[in-house]
């Protein structure tokens, strides 16, 4: 089962590079495999499957189901080549209104908010197609900017004038980063203490 890449954080930003900015949601990352025999049948964390049953996990397979086929549907619709792929890994992240830095209060409700989606031998969707591909999807993950990922950029997410609490990912072409608000860091910083850098960027 394909597993979710690791994002650099803004350090690693190829300045001057366009791109867009997608919401980051502050949750946990759980991964859904698709083919053709057997439909949506798998179904993981960042690390590993789980089972319906798990406490926490299995609260996200209602919500998976809700939008499954939705998913399916405008993924063959966007390119007829896609219509004879064997496999689909789509990833999203699974948070509740306390979330926090990968920990959930079980008793609170869930959603999921789709962030890429990883088509069989092709790769990643490009987030030009994924923005064209799931516009007005309400599941999907919101896009914050479009332009030249520069310095100003950067810093604007920093300083929270942009919407965003936790930060964004910037995708371009052949690279994404993840730039995080300093409100976010500070809140890091207060419940991790010295640990607080294993969080961020």
């Amino acid at each position: 089962m394909e597993q979710y890449p690791e994002i650099p954080g803004a350090k690693k930003a190829p300045l001057g590079q366009p791109c867009i900015a997608f919401y980051k949601y502050d949750g946990s990352n759980l991964r859904w495999e698709w083919n053709k025999k057997r439909g949506w049948f798998k179904f993981g964390t960042r690390t590993e499957l789980f089972d319906p049953k798990h406490p926490l996990w299995g609260q996200a397979l209602p919500l998976f189901r809700e939008i499954a086929h939705d998913i399916e549907d405008r993924i063959y619709a966007s390119d007829w080549r896609y219509r004879n792929l064997q496999r689909i890994t789509v990833f999203t992240e699974f948070f509740g209104p306390s979330s926090f830095a990968g920990t959930h209060d079980e008793k609170e409700q869930k959603q999921l908010k789709l962030i890429d989606v990883h088509l069989f031998k092709k790769g990643i969707m490009p987030p030009r197609w994924f923005k064209d591909t799931f516009s007005g999807a309400p599941y999907a993950a919101e896009v914050i900017y479009e332009g030249n990922l520069n310095k100003e950029f950067i810093q604007d997410i920093r300083s929270g004038k942009y919407p965003v609490w936790e930060g964004v990912v910037a995708k371009g072409e052949d690279f994404r980063v993840k730039i995080k608000t300093e409100a976010y860091m500070l809140k890091l910083k207060e419940v991790y203490g010295l640990n607080w850098e294993r969080f961020s960027e």
